[in-house]
């Protein structure tokens, strides 16, 4: 039997941040438009929180009961290290998925039931990201996704269920946020490519290649700050999130410095730190 410990760490809180910036980025723009409504942002925010942990979850009971976790370098596995039975734990992972769905209808109970089936499509592909019999993840798609659903659909979701609109700048603003939601998962598959490549797992680092991969890391958040720029040109404000880039240098220099294996481990806690810093300056920058 896992303990509560051992459950929060099989949460994987590190990746946590991919799920609170796009939220507080998106309620930043809500309230550039004078539109902030507190209770529909929390509940946005208890949708995301849960969509992050039962796909993480999701992922432990799918990679473990495949075998491709069997042997880790990074976090722990609740399934793949058998610290939990798999049925304790995809348990775990379609009672954060109910929870979410009913947060969600209630907001789309007082915007539009559109949301009903974005929500639909954002659990299905959380589950079929290492689910089913032809998981997405296993074929480089791993980073799209995260940009859409952890980018895209967060931020523009977010902004909508507040304004019931969809301006421009939720749509820009979505996008470094989503570009830094990739890095975490870039880092993450960076670290994980002998043992990804040996179980059969193709992610997007595997068919990169390590060098290649090292090189998409740092252009993700390159890319990040320069959209921060392009959006400065409407929302001046906007460049407050720039000084965030400091915390960027540490985790870029252990990947372009080479570091393997369990010296990747602390750039997953860099990043998010790096994403939550970024996500706290230009949500103000938004908001003013």
């Amino acid at each position: 039997m896992a303990t509560l410990s051992q459950w929060v760490a099989g949460s994987r809180p590190r990746t946590l941040p991919n799920s609170i910036v796009p939220v507080a980025v998106g309620t930043g723009v809500a309230i550039g438009y004078d539109h902030f409504v507190w209770w529909r942002a929390l509940l946005a925010l208890f949708v995301s929180l849960l969509l992050q942990i039962g796909v993480n979850y999701a992922n432990d009971y799918s990679d473990g009961i495949r075998g491709t976790d069997e042997v880790r370098v990074g976090p722990m596995r609740l399934v793949g290290q058998k610290v939990a039975p798999p049925k304790q734990v995809l348990a775990a992972a379609l009672g954060c998925f109910a929870l979410a769905a009913v947060a969600g209808l209630v907001l789309a109970a007082v915007t539009t039931f559109w949301l009903v089936l974005i929500g639909a499509v954002a659990i299905a592909a959380a589950w079929f990201y290492t689910g089913g019999s032809r998981p997405y993840g296993y074929r480089a798609l791993g980073e799209l996704s995260v940009f859409v659903f952890f980018g895209l659909v967060s931020v523009v979701g977010t902004v909508y269920v507040q304004l019931e609109g969809l301006p421009w700048a939720a749509w820009v603003a979505s996008i470094p946020v989503g570009l830094l939601s990739c890095s975490m998962l870039v880092v993450n598959n960076l670290r994980d490519i002998p043992t990804d490549t040996a179980s059969g797992k193709r992610t997007l680092a595997v068919l990169l290649g390590d060098r290649r991969t090292r090189l998409l890391y740092a252009g993700c958040g390159v890319a990040a700050f320069v959209s921060v720029v392009i959006v400065a040109f409407s929302r001046p404000w906007a460049l407050l999130a720039l000084p965030s880039a400091l915390w960027a240098i540490a985790p870029n220099r252990r990947v372009l410095g080479g570091a393997k294996g369990p010296a990747l481990i602390p750039v997953l806690g860099e990043t998010g730190r790096l994403q939550i810093i970024f996500g706290a300056l230009f949500t103000i920058g938004l908001a003013l």
